[in-house]
């Protein structure tokens, strides 16, 4: 059974950081796409970044130049390091992945910004 588990979030104050882990695991015999949306409350989920199997990533605007994706293929992991954080990312984060030609999605992590 494939399972997508994220880490990392918490309550950070306007301009600080975090750092958000996903790991892949279960029967994969096939990971491409990583990538990362969140759903902040009353609004619909919406795209945050995602990184193919190679090195090629996209972003929304609404992050670009503040957050970064990485993976680390041997892990089977996805990662999404956050700058310079607003009360507007605010949102649970969810991870997802194409694994063994099927999309899957995770649990979520709480990202809460406030001072």
């Amino acid at each position: 059974q494939v399972q997508l588990v994220e880490s990392g979030g918490g309550l950070v104050q306007p301009g600080g950081s975090l750092r958000l882990s996903c790991a892949a695991s279960g029967s994969i015999y096939s990971l491409n796409g990583m990538g990362w949306y969140r759903q902040a409350p009353g609004k619909q989920r919406e795209f945050v970044a995602t990184i193919t199997s190679g090195v090629y990533t996209h972003y929304a605007d609404s992050v670009k130049g503040r957050f970064t994706i990485s993976r680390d293929n041997a892990k089977k992991m996805v990662y999404l390091q956050m700058a310079s954080l607003k009360p507007e990312d605010t949102a649970v984060y969810y991870c997802s992945a194409d694994i063994n030609g099927l999309h899957y999605g995770g649990q979520g992590t709480q990202v809460t910004v406030s001072s």
